[in-house]
């Protein structure tokens, strides 16, 4: 029973915080909508904050898992990350980018939430720098952090127009690092 109070806490916080905000969901929304008691819910997180952190960490573990399946499945280029984007951009679910948003909502640039944000955002990087190898790419680390750049612009900017445009507009921007002409 304590693991399904978890287990609904977590997916409560993890929806309401990514479709409305950290800060704009209080405990006692969260209590509310999954039905967990207060008691239940210190029980299993000493504070907001490390629910917070939990969303987090499993929302990098899906979002990494889930780009590199989209990836594989549009021929596993580093261009398909773009293709990828502009798919997800286009749910009506898209809410920006998590740790974009988290980090952005966290004042304390030094503490975990903002940690947490950067070494998902190095793993990503990471991921993108293998891919960049793999098609042997010079200077992939370099290309990594600029993909990543696009990236994260093309989500803030989907964010505001409501559409893929971002994405694909990031794509032909990285394909003219790519090609040297950036």
């Amino acid at each position: 029973m304590a693991t399904r109070a978890r287990e609904r806490l977590l997916a409560t916080a993890d929806e309401l915080f990514y479709a409305e905000g950290v800060r704009a969901v209080g405990v006692e929304r969260l209590l509310e909508v999954s039905g967990v008691g207060r008691a239940s819910f210190y029980r299993h997180f000493p504070s907001k904050e490390e629910l917070v952190l939990a969303v987090l960490r499993g929302r990098d573990e899906r979002s990494r898992a889930w780009l590199e399946q989209a990836v594989a499945a549009r021929g596993g280029t580093p261009l398909a990350i773009f293709d990828a984007l502009a798919e997800r951009f286009t749910s009506p679910e898209f809410s920006g980018c998590a740790f974009i948003n988290a980090m952005i909502e966290d004042p304390d640039l030094d503490g975990p939430v903002c940690r947490l944000v950067i070494e998902h955002k190095r793993a990503v990087t990471e991921y993108i720098a293998g891919l960049l190898t793999a098609a042997g790419h010079p200077d992939p680390e370099q290309l990594a952090q600029q993909f990543l750049m696009l990236m994260d612009g093309a989500h803030v900017t989907a964010l505001r127009t409501r559409s893929a445009a971002p994405a694909l507009q990031a794509k032909a921007i990285a394909e003219m690092l790519l090609a040297g002409r950036a």
